[in-house]
């Protein structure tokens, strides 16, 4: 049922995008690159706008639709989180395009000095549209989807306050194309999927502190069901389900947000790595991160959680050997090493290395 406090208000969703066919969600990435000017570092939301400004670029629907908005010392800001971890880090790809919709569709930007509160979540007509009519009713048949589809859903809705529906609902056809929505709908995880909780992990712990309300251990799991993470990050799986403690775990085991604070993860894992700054030194790139029971829970991370990841059963590479790794061919090696000392032990395991691996890719 409609909630009676719930409004979906399009604001500057409505103005023209003008970001181009066949460049994905580059113009997003780029103003996130400009704003950013580069650096993990939070930035005062006035310094970020006039940098875009500079660039020619409109800055309006990213910072009010896509980023992370939050108070630092009375001052708004514009927050690091993973979004803006793959900009900076990476180069552009389909991968920031499926990750951005899924921000875009999550719809929570935290707040900012005379924001409203449904500027929050500014976007749950669209957060809606995916949640009921992709995934409920259309069970992510996403050739199904159209402007007039989008467009009767939420004309449909008295949750919907706004004079017009059709420019709306042909933007929002056009980001879910150029976004790539029909790639968000599979029961595999896909690393745009893992980044995806971590983005919904960064902005739930951080909406919380706005909000001075405190984070109870062990409810992470509730908390990404009640923000409506599931409902909008494609279809849900045994495999999603059983690699979402793994993800989590990594994510707290870093710090959380401060992950992007080389001091905060440095202090964390000098326990495991008294030497790390020297190591640090000599490399600061991101790294990779695997988990052994399932080749496609692929993280990147900043280059201090490394210690921290293997001590969570993750193994890490560099980024560049990741694209020639073969991951399933390294967990299967470690599952017969395992299986090897069991049998040392005297522990005669009643399953090959071969069953595992296919236990681990079926349904």
């Amino acid at each position: 049922m409609p909630s009676d406090i719930e409004e979906w208000r399009p604001g500057s969703f409505t103005k023209n995008f003008s970001w181009g066919y066949g460049q994905g969600l580059r113009e997003l990435y780029e103003i996130i690159r400009t704003g950013f000017d580069g650096r993990l570092v939070d930035v005062p939301r006035t310094v970020f706008r006039s940098r875009v400004k500079r660039s020619g670029r409109p800055d309006f629907i990213p910072i009010n639709f896509f980023l992370l908005n939050g108070p630092i010392g009375g001052r708004d800001h514009l927050l690091v989180d993973e979004l803006v971890f793959q900009a900076l880090e990476f180069e552009h790809s389909k991968h920031f395009d499926r990750l951005a919709l899924f921000a875009f569709v999550y719809s929570m930007v935290g707040s900012w000095k005379g924001a409203k509160p449904y500027q929050q979540r500014p976007a749950l007509w669209a957060h809606h549209y995916v949640a009921d009519q992709v995934a409920r009713s259309l069970n992510w048949n996403t050739s199904r989807i159209s402007a007039d589809d989008i467009e009767k859903f939420v004309t449909a809705d008295p949750r919907y306050r706004a004079k017009t529906s059709r420019k709306l609902s042909t933007n929002l056809n056009f980001l879910f194309e150029v976004g790539g929505l029909t790639d968000l709908a599979s029961k595999q995880i896909g690393r745009w999927w893992v980044d995806a909780m971590y983005l919904a992990l960064d902005r739930i712990t951080e909406t919380r502190r706005i909000a001075g309300k405190a984070i109870k251990d062990g409810r992470y799991d509730s908390y990404l069901t009640a923000s409506g993470f599931h409902a909008v990050s494609g279809p849900r799986s045994v495999e999603k389900d059983l690699a979402q403690r793994h993800i989590i775990g990594l994510f707290l085991a870093c710090g959380g947000r401060d992950r992007f604070n080389n001091e905060s993860v440095i202090e964390l894992t000098k326990t495991t790595l008294p030497e790390i700054e020297s190591w640090l030194a000599n490399d600061p790139t991101p790294v990779a991160a695997v988990h052994l029971s399932n080749p496609r829970i692929i993280k990147t991370i900043p280059r201090p959680c490394a210690m921290l990841a293997k001590s969570l059963g993750f193994e890490t590479f560099d980024i560049d050997d990741l694209a020639e790794l073969d991951v399933e061919q390294l967990v299967r090696s470690k599952l017969e090493d395992a299986l090897i000392r069991l049998r040392q032990q005297g522990i005669s395991p009643t399953i090959s290395a071969e069953e595992l691996m296919k236990l681990m890719r079926d349904e």
